[in-house]
């Protein structure tokens, strides 16, 4: 090997050694957590509930002890493509006049913290890590372009009102409970409306203004008895429950012709 070859490779040695030193320290705080329930089932009686997600932060053996942590934690649901759609009035009838889709966004959507978001690190951090409603990417189709727009935008300001108003979309900036300096716990609540599929839990962990660690879990909502029949039917034998479902209909007029027929 030659001297300049040995050089290099010592170079190299001690900027991995360096990385890793400051991957080590990154890592100093790791979240531990876990979720009350994993599996939520939705039958014909489901009016909506409340899951809880409890864990700590654990610090390496040696690491510097911080004056205060904060959490953010975001929970996301299945994805799917929405349209928020603009009415006007014409002619003394509401018409829809103009429309935006929104690709791939959350069915539910919720962001809860200890403290307000701007306390707990700055615009631009906050921009970086999407933190908070505004912050999230909401992907529309804008033409023939995709992309998110400002959080004042009025389709996105709309879009994200109405889900809001279905309790699908929330943000409480005083949700997350400290226990102890390091034992934290907040509800997910879950409306009745709830869509079904997998759920994504994303938690970080700030101080100072700066993102320390993160981890992921989720949890699953399905449907059982009556509507998971239905449900696979509509899935996976779309022509048959077609006309299964026509003829419910008319078999449905036919009986109800029959019982309120005048004489």
């Amino acid at each position: 090997m030659t001297r300049q070859a040995a050089l290099r490779l010592l170079s190299s040695l001690s900027a991995l050694l360096l990385v890793a030193a400051l991957a080590g320290a990154a890592r100093a705080e790791q979240l531990i957590v876990s979720i009350s329930n994993n599996r939520i089932t939705v039958t014909t009686n489901y009016s909506g509930g409340e899951l809880v997600l409890f864990g700590s932060i654990e610090r390496e053996a040696g690491a510097a002890v911080r004056p205060g942590y904060d959490l953010v934690v975001t929970v996301r649901g299945p994805r799917a493509d929405m349209v928020t759609r603009r009415k006007e009035r014409k002619l003394g009838i509401w018409v829809n006049t103009d429309s935006r889709q929104f690709i791939n966004v959350p069915a539910y959507l919720a962001v809860f913290a200890n403290r307000p978001l701007e306390a707990i690190a700055s615009a631009d951090t906050q921009r970086r890590q999407q933190l908070g409603m505004n912050n999230i990417l909401l992907t529309q189709r804008v033409g023939a372009d995709y992309g998110d727009v400002v959080p004042d935008d009025a389709f996105r300001s709309a879009f994200v009102r109405l889900r809001e108003g279905q309790g699908l979309y929330r943000q409480d900036t005083a949700a997350v409970t400290f226990l102890t300096p390091t034992l934290f716990r907040t509800g997910i609540p879950l409306p009745a409306e709830v869509p079904i599929g997998a759920y994504e839990v994303e938690i970080q962990c700030f101080a100072d203004g700066a993102l320390l660690t993160k981890t992921t879990t989720g949890f699953e909502i399905v449907k059982v008895g009556f509507e998971q029949f239905v449900a696979s039917a509509a899935r996976n034998n779309g022509l048959t429950y077609g006309l299964v479902t026509a003829l419910m209909a008319l078999m449905t007029g036919w009986i109800a012709s029959v019982v309120f027929r005048k004489d």
